[in-house]
């Protein structure tokens, strides 16, 4: 049939569009709904108003060690791909697969089952002004929201660009909003909590532990300071806007969070940011009146679009992965006329949807935090192994070795006090990565598979296509070396 004949001809060329290489990088920053999530777990384990502010801006000097680190890796390893990419060629397939396997399993399901809990709670909390939204009922919006965002991602690349766009204006609507009311509060002399002697009653013992886990509360609304990474092929004179990127973005978002901070302890209690679901809907409530109604909205928008974000990278990272390998071929194909990657978009859905249906916001957070803070040692781990093994290697950007060393020092001081603290949160995390060692042995070092699995994969492969409607672009790797070659041989 005419479907066969498109089906089966995997090399067909078809090319990826622009806008599909291109979009990520654009729409990538560090400001995002981490903001609006995060400030009431950073408090709750700091125990204090003053510490938690201390974590705050502590957390953006530990973001700008780590992205110079980066730079350095991303100059010297020109390939998109982040953490993957570095990984791979500095310790091989092995532990650049098991970056990939968190990933695809914990960091970006994880992620985006945060964010879409946030959009539920704020959407509904308004509705729910004296006590919080009915579990079902948040769980069931976000699912929603997934399904409704996965579908938009599969049907145009447009329509998700255009969404990013425009929702991008709710997250700065909100923030701005935030930071002047509250500067407004300061000048009008509502800053008792702010008061040395208030900001630093703490609520519980302070422990090492907990300031660790604070840490990894605070470090979720920062994450994204590596995402340029991800696409330094794509960036122009990297040598010189790596380093003016890093130096310029972490020290404002830093200003950012930490004045929003501020913001919400000039009119709120600790005990009321505690017991808040939604920390800016009280807010909110508490300063604008009959404007209330903004918060929510300019929140839910910039969730909205935060969901929308990861499912448009974390596509892409499956994407990625696929090409080389390192997953199966189905998620390396495109749809035949929109171009898009829906195997892996489907992937990364079925994923998050599986997480939303068991997890918890704070404890979800705790257990992405530990997994990308694990990621990020190890690559950094692996700049100083590449300054030893390889010295002579042109270098455009050549940090300071103390530089590395005091971020691993803090890296393994922080995941050692949280795995102690939440052994059973952070812990899950590190046996679900290290469940990729056998399946990595299986499907991409065993190369000599019976002819049989092969050709199982291969039908199953087809069975996806059908269904999708996918194949492979153009160029890509797989095509030179079709399954039906390797079942035949």
């Amino acid at each position: 049939s005419e479907w066969d004949l498109e089906i089966r001809g995997l090399a067909v060329p078809w090319a990826i569009p622009k806008q599909f290489l291109h979009c990520g990088g654009v729409h990538w920053n560090i400001i995002g709904s981490g903001i609006f999530i995060s400030p009431k777990g950073v408090l709750e384990h700091a125990g204090s108003v003053g510490l938690s502010l201390i974590v705050w801006v502590c957390g953006g000097g530990i973001c700008t060690l780590g992205s110079m680190c980066y730079a350095e890796l991303g100059v010297t390893i020109p390939k998109s791909g982040g953490d993957y990419s570095y990984v791979t060629e500095i310790f091989g397939g092995l532990v650049g697969f098991l970056l990939l396997w968190s990933a695809v399993l914990i960091m970006y399901p994880t992620t985006l089952a945060v964010i879409a809990l946030t959009f539920s709670n704020y959407v509904l909390q308004p509705a729910f002004q004296h006590c919080f939204p009915p579990f079902i009922a948040t769980k069931l919006l976000a699912t929603i929201c997934v399904l409704f965002l996965t579908w938009v991602n599969c049907s145009s690349v447009r329509w998700a660009t255009r969404i990013q766009d425009i929702f991008t204006i709710g997250k700065l609507l909100a923030l701005v909003l935030i930071i002047i009311v509250g500067l407004v509060q300061i000048c009008r002399g509502h800053y008792d909590a702010l008061q040395p002697s208030a900001a630093f009653e703490f609520s519980q013992d302070p422990s090492v532990g907990q300031i660790a886990l604070a840490f990894l509360q605070a470090s979720f609304a920062y994450s994204g300071w590596n995402f340029l990474n991800y696409v330094t092929e794509e960036v122009v004179e990297p040598r010189k806007n790596l380093p003016r990127a890093i130096y310029i973005s972490i020290p404002l978002v830093t200003l950012v969070y930490t004045m929003t901070n501020i913001a919400y302890f000039s009119s709120m209690t600790p005990e009321e940011l505690l017991s808040s679901n939604a920390v800016a809907v009280t807010f909110g409530e508490k300063l604008l009146g009959m404007f209330s109604w903004v918060m929510p909205i300019s929140v839910a928008l910039s969730t909205f679009g935060g969901i929308n974000g990861y499912l448009f990278t974390s596509s892409r990272l499956c994407f990625s992965g696929a090409r080389e390998g390192h997953l199966p071929y189905l998620l390396a194909m495109i749809h035949l006329k929109n171009c898009t990657p829906i195997p892996a978009l489907l992937l990364c859905c079925f994923a998050t949807v599986v997480i939303l249906c068991i997890g918890e916001t704070h404890n979800l957070i705790n257990y992405v935090s530990f997994i990308n803070y694990l990621s990020y040692g190890v690559t950094i781990a692996g700049l100083l192994y590449l300054r030893k093994k390889r010295p002579n290697l042109a270098r455009p950007i050549k940090v300071n070795l103390l530089i590395p060393i005091s971020y691993l020092i803090f890296w393994a001081v922080l995941l050692g006090f949280s795995l102690y603290s939440e052994p059973v949160v952070c812990g899950l995390g590190m046996v679900i990565m290290l469940t990729g060692v056998p399946v990595y042995f299986v499907g991409v070092q065993w190369k000599e598979k019976p002819k049989w699995l092969y050709r199982l994969v291969e039908k199953l492969t087809y069975k996806g296509q059908k269904v999708c409607y996918v194949v492979f672009p153009q160029d890509d790797p797989s095509e030179t070396e079709p399954l039906t070659a390797k079942a035949t041989d």
